[in-house]
């Protein structure tokens, strides 16, 4: 029996996999900022780290869970049993701009999908699916005085600009442990996906007015590499402080690019769009590179197996030189520190359930890679989380770890747009003996 309910298992967890990869192509997000670069950049953690603040570079296992880290693959040199992790995420988001009405967008998603084998006593394998950045926006811009500033002329210039899709990363990875304080590990990562934006230029009130678009397409595919340590002082069975310090390479992605200008006409009555007129430009660059920036991250913390973990990271990212096809893209630095931890009351309780359940808090400060208008986005947000333990049998333990972000970016002066966000993250772990012989006496 147990082996058809495990069989069952996979396939269920193959046929997200597949779910979530065709999820991933469209827009799961709504914020103007995931306009710059390659789109907001999401997090490489799950929800039991992103509700101690996103900590991960000095964490492996957490309250005795085997847990998938890719932020840094060295710890699933830690990893002693099967872990599957599959997750949802769902977002809320306000937009406010002075002088105008706020907006509010929600988004929901397969998160990801993420497995860990042991290999041996102290090394293991894993590999899994989660999106790398999110691409979603759509607003305009009015010029009044048909952009001239003759305020004799009545007529408005409407800038129109969107944008949809997102990559996703598929990794690779391998950890093993040297002695018992040393641990090393690497990931080999797959990003692909679609990013599309367009910018539309219209005279809505003259009919004979022929507006303009131009739509920009990236179909982006390459290989990219992580890599990691981790250093376990023990200073009793059970109370560990963990050095930790992950990298991932400054690599090239390959990118087809296509550009097309189009002309059209809109019913000034209706609303309603014609269909081009004419494209003025055409054309496809089948060989551009995506030069990816080099991040270094580096992390502390302290666990008290059973009863508590706190720690800090510190990640730093070039993304002053991320370019496509030749062509920086004009950002900034960026600099991220996460600050977290999690108690449990009692792990061992049997008479109160709540006593044995995780809770989590943490702080994110983030000085973002865009600089607009003069002006450093920034990024604060606090974190709260929760791990449930579900009843275990002889040989599987199981966990629902829920994460909620609450947080803000950007601010309102210099005519800036301030984005307060709600992200929720669901997912469901497990640990189990799989592909393990048993001996019998």
């Amino acid at each position: 029996m147990t082996k058809y309910l495990r069989l069952t298992t996979l396939l269920l967890l193959l046929c997200t996999t597949a779910l979530s990869v065709k999820a991933q192509n469209t827009a799961t997000t709504s914020s103007p900022y995931s306009r710059f670069g390659l789109g907001d950049i999401v997090p490489q953690v799950l929800p039991q780290n992103i509700g101690m603040g996103g900590i991960g570079v000095a964490t492996n296992r957490i309250s005795g869970y085997n847990n998938v880290n890719t932020l840094n693959p060295a710890s699933y040199g830690l990893i002693g049993l099967t872990a599957i992790d599959v997750g949802i995420a769902g977002s809320f988001n306000t937009l406010e701009k002075t002088g105008q009405a706020s907006q509010t967008n929600s988004n929901f998603r397969l998160s990801h999908i993420m497995f860990a084998i042991p290999v041996t006593k102290r090394s293991a394998l894993s590999f899994g699916l989660m999106p790398y950045s999110q691409l979603g926006y759509s607003y305009r811009s009015i010029s009044p005085n048909f952009g001239t500033g003759d305020k004799a002329d009545t007529n408005a210039v409407n800038y129109i600009y969107s944008g949809d899709g997102g990559l996703s990363k598929f990794h690779v990875g391998y950890g093993f442990g040297i002695g018992r304080h040393l641990f090393i590990g690497a990931n080999a990562a797959y990003i692909f996906g679609n990013l599309k934006e367009t910018q539309s230029t219209e005279v809505p009130t003259v009919a004979t007015f022929l507006n303009s678009r131009i739509e920009e397409s990236n179909s982006i595919k390459g290989w990219t590499y992580d890599y990691g340590v981790q250093y376990v002082f023990d200073f009793s069975q059970r109370k560990h402080l963990t050095l930790g310090y992950s990298a991932s390479a400054n690599t090239k992605l390959n990118s087809v690019n296509s550009l097309i200008v189009s002309s059209y006409y809109r019913n000034a009555s209706s609303g309603n769009e014609g269909i081009p007129t004419d494209s003025l430009i055409n054309r496809q660059q089948p060989s551009a590179k995506i030069q990816l920036p080099m991040t270094n991250r580096f992390g502390i913390s302290y666990q008290y197996d059973g009863k508590y973990l706190i720690g800090a990271d510190y990640t730093m990212t070039d993304w002053s030189k991320l370019s496509i096809a030749g062509v920086n893209k004009g950002l900034q630095n960026s600099r991220t520190i996460n600050v977290g931890g999690q108690f449990t009351p009692n792990i061992n309780s049997l008479n109160n359930y709540f006593a044995s359940v995780d809770y989590r808090f943490g702080f994110i400060y983030d000085k973002t890679y865009m600089n607009i208008n003069n002006t450093d986005i920034k990024r604060y947000a606090a974190t709260f989380g929760l791990g449930l333990p579900l009843r275990a049998n002889y040989s599987s333990i199981y966990k629902i770890n829920f994460a909620a972000e609450v947080g803000r970016r950007g601010t309102l002066v210099n005519n800036l747009v301030k984005e307060n966000y709600i992200n929720l993250h669901l997912s469901f772990t497990l640990n189990d003996r799989w592909f393990q012989k048993y001996k019998f006496d």
